[in-house]
């Protein structure tokens, strides 16, 4: 049935191709894999297989690529993507020898894949299970492992019908799984192979805070703080409040853009989660009347002085550093498929605010837990808490120490699972 269900995915996408270019990129990318393998793997070396789904999944198991190939020069690293969303951003990155897409999960596809890489072992990120191709690494006795990973009573493993497909995760070598719930429900469907070690990606917002304080003297950083005005990041944060709103889609826009409008005295940053001409439009005209500039539109106030009310990110890359720069924070994604990179912005030390979409996401649950994150479900839900943080400023500091503590707390997840990986 699987596999039946893959061929009909497969024409599915063929066609949808033909007027999607997201879909397009994907179809491309994955019939081109094989040639991207041949013309690049070194058929002597020993290569380690990364595989995430799209760019968050990456961010997790980046860290653990990083410090294996530190520890570990004698592999190679080949890192593969399904989405154009993580392919099209990382297909240059450069801790990995090879990067290309994942061809489709056929029995043809996983076979020719894995004999052209004849991977030492392979970690899979988060929430991948390809049936064939796990099945088949478990065939030639090649070492799988699955990274913060995280387990909930209502996926398909869990129910009734779902036993058949859960053999799948028969195939996997050992879990390092994100919390102590996952542990326990793999555990009664008698998968033990288990380790509760967390987040890698706590580890990846940490790296990427310690190596953005330093160097922000540089253009970007410069023209930040040119262009709102502040004198650097902790004026921001003490005397000219800056909103950062991360990821964000068109239901977090109308929101938060209404309050600031009638609010000039915060200067805005919005780095949306789709940059297309369409968009950045939509959101321009949310913001009449208020000074707007685009990051990659205003090359001549790299030299100058202007300021804006609000700044629009409009590349990708830069967000993580811009966290720094906020007073508040946001990240987007909660009043559709889910909240994206909470610990992003929470490992700087401010509060988090996120729409209601986010019961799937241990850190949000977590954040409201310790005070760190608000959970917001409409307009007046957003207005009545920036009216308490500005008539209660230390209770802005009170959640983004919260929200920094709970970052910090959870880091160690790569150290744990390189530590217990047999290498």
């Amino acid at each position: 049935m699987y596999n039946v269900v893959i061929y009909l995915y497969l024409l599915g996408v063929a066609i949808a191709s033909l007027f999607n270019e997201k879909v397009r990129k994907m179809w491309r990318g994955e019939r081109d894999a094989f040639r991207v393998l041949r013309e690049k793997v070194d058929p002597d070396a020993k290569y380690v297989w990364f595989h995430a789904a799209s760019l968050g999944e990456f961010e997790q198991g980046r860290p653990i690529m990083e410090q294996l190939r530190r520890e570990h020069p004698e592999y190679k690293i080949l890192l593969t993507f399904f989405s154009p969303s993580g392919y099209e951003v990382r297909k240059n990155y450069e801790g990995a020898d090879v990067v290309c897409y994942l061809p489709l999960d056929t029995i043809t596809n996983a076979r020719r894949f894995l004999r052209t890489i004849r991977p030492v072992m392979a970690f899979f990120i988060k929430y991948e299970f390809w049936y064939n191709y796990l099945h088949i690494l478990k065939h030639r006795n090649i070492p799988v492992y699955s990274v913060s990973s995280i387990f909930r009573p209502d996926q398909v493993f869990f129910r009734w019908y779902g036993r058949q497909y859960r053999r799948v995760l028969n195939c996997f070598t050992h879990f390092y799984v994100q919390n102590e719930e996952s542990r326990e429900l793999l555990a009664k469907i008698g998968i033990t192979d288990v380790t509760v070690t967390g987040d890698t990606r706590f580890d990846r917002v940490l790296q990427i805070k310690e190596s953005v304080e330093a160097p922000q003297s540089s253009a970007v950083g410069d023209a930040i703080v040119r262009w709102l005005g502040i004198d650097g990041p902790s004026a921001a944060a003490a005397g000219a409040p800056v909103f950062v709103a991360g990821s964000s889609w068109p239901p977090d826009e109308e929101i938060f853009i209404r309050y600031f409008r009638q609010h000039p005295e915060w200067k805005l940053i919005i780095a949306p989660h789709v940059i297309d001409e369409d968009h950045l439009q939509q959101i321009e005209k949310l913001l009449e009347g208020l000074r707007v500039v685009r990051y990659t539109k205003a090359p001549s106030l790299m030299a100058g002085g202007a300021v804006a009310d609000v700044l629009i990110i409009d590349c990708f890359g830069l967000l993580s550093g811009i966290y720094r720069y906020g007073t508040v924070a946001y990240v987007g994604g909660g009043f559709g498929v889910g909240i994206h990179n909470l610990p992003e912005a929470a490992a700087w030390g401010i509060p988090v605010f996120f729409g209601p979409n986010n019961g799937r996401f241990q850190e949000a649950q977590d954040l409201k837990a310790c005070g760190g994150g608000i959970e917001i479900k409409c307009y007046d839900d957003f207005e009545r808490c920036m009216q308490q943080f500005e008539a209660q400023p230390g209770d802005v500091a009170r959640r983004g120490l919260a929200a920094g503590n709970y970052v910090q707390g959870r880091a160690g997840a790569t150290r744990k699972i390189l530590a217990d990986v047999k290498l």
